[in-house]
């Protein structure tokens, strides 16, 4: 019956494009267009009502304009001849305030166009009002910033995984690292690991095809690879505490070599981020089944998030603690130079490691998730890809019992190799 309308391709692809970011994400957010899916859900709801209810006999034969979706906006049923002015969308951070209406005039056609337009009434904040295509905003200043992004954490999380690949090696190679100690490091290590893993599985189910729009996606591969990629971050978190857990229980016993606290370990590292995932996951399927999971808005977010700060806080309780026993300890006149050296080693790393992972975490956990965007992107994306290769660095090449058991064999083998030589040279010279 009307003139259906619908909005400039331009406004829509500059939506989609909107540097409005969650933390864990490299992609636009998906909270512009999940909002106007609950409009436009609101709308049609409006709609079926109207259309089930009776039309009021004054009404016959002057029908007018019913309630329409165009978009971007609900419009409210008038009669022939007159008009409804409304605002721009109010979406924080995307639309600078104004005071122009946009106006649409009912007519015996239907409904007018809107005017003014809605990409000249609502300015958008963040893009210049030029980016008309999806190339244009990926080459503007924000859209380079994000690919720029991507690349360093890619480069970040493939050093990390080199690395880690090489330590999970070297402690398992030698056996004379084999201890209580190297076997946790090892588990940390493969933690992060899984995270740099899951991270490139994510991005490659969720982003690698451009046609397909992310925020819409409710795939059950999507789906698992969000749920991979939030037990590989608890696991991380959860193995960093075990850590701690560790170095604080060496110290109580006085470096005691009883393995019996190793499963344990496990049981917090790998069973704890296990319950905690597959609790999310039911209440997500029970209570909040849309999208792809990755909506980081979401109420039952916190079923993720709660732990993880609990483990944090555990580990800074531990980073006090083991602070406060180490100094008195050094202090102590009953405890030899050699022992000292020996609290030294074990605690620097992990000393240096607690507040670094976790302190970032607690301050952005207090803000809303708008505030501090590029500097969230930097701390866990590009500092975040890197850490497993700084893990790598204090826990085993830095490490002198690593570095003296790797000259060991290695002199081991080039004394073989001259060996061998000299019997090849030797036998040569006989025969």
């Amino acid at each position: 019956m009307g003139v259906s309308w619908q909005p400039p391709l331009s406004l829509l692809l500059l939506l989609l494009v909107l540097p409005v970011l969650q933390v864990r994400a490299t992609h636009p957010d998906c909270s512009v267009v999940l909002y106007f899916q609950e409009q436009e859900a609101e709308c049609l709801e409006i709609i079926r009502n109207e259309s089930q209810a009776p039309a009021p006999p004054e009404a016959s034969g002057k029908e007018g304009c019913r309630t329409e979706w165009d978009g971007v906006s609900c419009w409210s049923a008038v009669p022939v001849g007159q008009s409804r002015a409304i605002a721009c969308p109010d979406i924080l951070h995307v639309f600078k305030k104004s005071k122009v209406l946009i106006q649409r005039n009912c007519t015996e056609s239907g409904w007018s166009f809107p005017s003014p337009a809605y990409h000249n009434a609502c300015e958008l904040e963040a893009l210049d009002s030029n980016n008309d295509t999806e190339a244009e905003a990926s080459r503007s200043p924000r859209g380079c910033y994000f690919v720029t992004m991507k690349v360093l954490y890619t480069c970040g999380y493939s050093t990390s995984l080199a690395a880690l690949f090489l330590a999970i090696g070297i402690f398992s190679c030698f056996r004379k690292l084999h201890c209580t100690r190297n076997s946790i490091h090892i588990h940390f290590f493969t933690s992060f690991v899984l995270r740099g893993t899951a991270v490139f599985i994510k991005d490659t189910v969720l982003f690698s095809d451009e046609s397909i729009d992310h925020c819409t996606m409710s795939t059950v591969n999507c789906k698992a690879a969000i749920t991979f990629f939030q037990y590989s971050v608890l696991a991380n978190f959860y193995w960093l505490l075990v850590e701690g857990l560790y170095l604080q229980t060496l110290l109580l016993l006085t470096f005691t070599s009883d393995r019996r606290y190793i499963w344990w370990y496990i049981l917090i590292g790998w069973g704890v981020p296990m319950v905690t995932v597959g609790v999310w996951v039911l209440t997500r399927l029970q209570y909040d089944n849309h999208g792809c999971w990755d909506d980081y808005t979401s109420l039952y977010w916190w079923v993720i998030k709660a732990p993880i700060l609990l483990a944090i806080f555990v580990n800074f309780l531990i980073f006090l603690n083991v602070t406060r026993m180490l100094a008195q300890k050094i202090r102590s006149p009953d405890i030899s130079k050699n022992y000292k050296q020996q609290y030294m080693r074990l605690t620097k790393s992990t000393l240096l490691l607690i507040p670094l992972f976790g302190v970032h975490y607690v301050v952005f956990a207090l803000f809303p998730e708008h505030v501090g965007v590029d500097a969230r992107l930097y701390f866990e994306l590009v500092l975040g890809s890197y850490q497993g290769f700084l893990v790598a660095l204090l826990y085993c090449f830095l490490n002198g019992e690593v570095q003296a058991e790797i000259k060991r064999n290695w002199g081991k083998w080039q004394s073989s190799m001259e060996s061998n030589v000299f019997n090849l040279a030797t036998q040569d010279f006989t025969a």
